[in-house]
């Protein structure tokens, strides 16, 4: 790593801060104000945004990016639009409670768990530029400052976004604007940097694509930095014996509308007993979305994310199974553990799989595409926790984003 993107990342971190005081301080009209105008510059800067980020489309189509990957890049005038509506539902969306009252304590006393920012959080994610605000706005709902940092492909579009709709709004309802930085580097040591910085920055999120988020959680966890990673994903389907086929065709279909995120349909487990009655049913969904089944005998893992594979993200793993059982096994040894879903008009049979399956995640007669901080919660998230312990696990929204502070004091008070 070169001193000139440690210092870079430093001199974000400890920028971030000296502001975050602004920010935690700050009322809760201020907040939903920030939240508000933001929206609003969205769309009033909406020339500007698309402008930026079509140089950063062009340049990446030029330098051979997938379809699907240009596709997460790619902002229009409807995704802009979707993404101020989500400011303003957030902005409406009602404030953690700062102090909650627990019990009783002997003696006249009574405790009670007070919830604190983390201070400064960092931020790592792929070539996403909605994620820029999706991540913004969930720490300022939250309290948090934050350092982003962001792939090169985007960080063209990532810095209009904070130079004409973060860092104005913030400043026009009062908050210091400094507490959103955004790496100005488009070195991956930058990543590595921010997880190196466990006095300013104690907690970084990672969203991103296997190995690389795995090896960042792991140079934190040796730098004392804690680590929300989503480092995996792919959506598990398993039509049962008593699936209902326009059910299944719908399914396949409803999941696989984009190829290039992690809740898409990935593998599709059938019942061996209705695999040829439902087969030509899956077959037309798949050839609907332009989807290629990998059927047996695979050449690769069954669990194997095609969302991460650039050359043939259009892909389905298909697999026979002999019962409910095996399909739940599968799911959770063989598979990320994001989410996986049964489709069944037999509600012991969907009890069973729930009770089975111990991913993020679990769906019955709906698509995994659902789990998604916005569709499920009604507001963004900033990415998924697949983490087996306790803590946020599934989509992690502004509500997570905080650390207990335990407080004993009179109960007349």
């Amino acid at each position: 790593m070169t001193d000139e993107v440690a210092k870079a990342v430093g001199e974000c971190a400890r920028a971030a801060k000296h502001a975050a005081p602004s920010l935690a301080t700050a009322s809760d009209e201020a907040i939903d104000t920030a939240l508000t105008v933001m929206a609003e510059r969205l769309l009033e800067h909406r020339d500007d945004l698309l402008a930026a980020n079509d140089a950063d489309v062009t340049r990446s189509r030029a330098e051979g990016m997938s379809a699907g990957l240009l596709d997460r890049l790619t902002l229009t005038e409807d995704r802009l639009a979707g993404m101020a509506d989500q400011l303003r539902l957030l902005a409406g969306a009602p404030h953690q409670e700062r102090s909650v009252e627990v019990s009783a304590l002997d003696d006249g006393l009574k405790l009670v768990e007070r919830r604190r920012p983390v201070g400064v959080l960092g931020a790592n994610y792929e070539a996403r530029p909605n994620v820029t605000v999706d991540v913004a706005s969930q720490l300022v709902k939250s309290r948090n400052a934050g350092v982003l940092r962001t792939g090169s492909a985007a960080l063209g579009s990532a810095q209009r976004l904070i130079e004409v709709v973060v860092a104005p709004a913030l400043a026009e309802a009062g908050i210091d604007a400094r507490v959103v930085q955004l790496v100005p580097r488009t070195e991956r040591e930058a990543a590595t940097a921010l997880v190196q910085l466990p006095d300013l920055v104690p907690l970084v999120i990672l969203r991103g694509s296997g190995d690389t988020t795995r090896a960042l959680a792991t140079e934190g966890a040796t730098h004392g930095v804690r680590t929300l990673a989503h480092a995996d994903g792919g959506g598990v389907l398993y039509v049962d014996e008593a699936a209902d086929a326009d059910t299944v065709a719908g399914l396949v279909s409803g999941s696989l509308d984009r190829l290039g995120v992690c809740n898409r349909l990935n593998l599709l487990l059938v019942h061996s007993a209705v695999y040829e009655r439902l087969w030509p049913v899956v077959s037309e969904a798949l050839a609907g979305r332009e989807v290629t089944p990998s059927l047996p005998p695979h050449e690769h893992a069954i669990g194997y994310e095609w969302a991460l594979d650039s050359d043939s993200e259009a892909t389905v793993t298909v697999a026979q199974v002999g019962s409910l059982t095996e399909a739940v096994t599968i799911a959770n040894e063989q598979t990320s553990g994001l989410a996986a879903g049964i489709a069944t008009e037999d509600s012991a049979a969907a009890e069973a799989f729930f009770d089975g399956y111990q991913g993020t995640g679990v769906f019955w007669n709906a698509p995994t595409r659902l789990l998604d901080g916005f569709k499920l919660l009604g507001v963004p998230e900033t990415g998924i926790n697949l983490d087996r312990v306790p803590g946020p696990r599934g989509p992690v929204t502004y509500t997570d984003l905080y650390v207990r502070q335990y407080a004993v004091l009179p109960a007349s008070r």
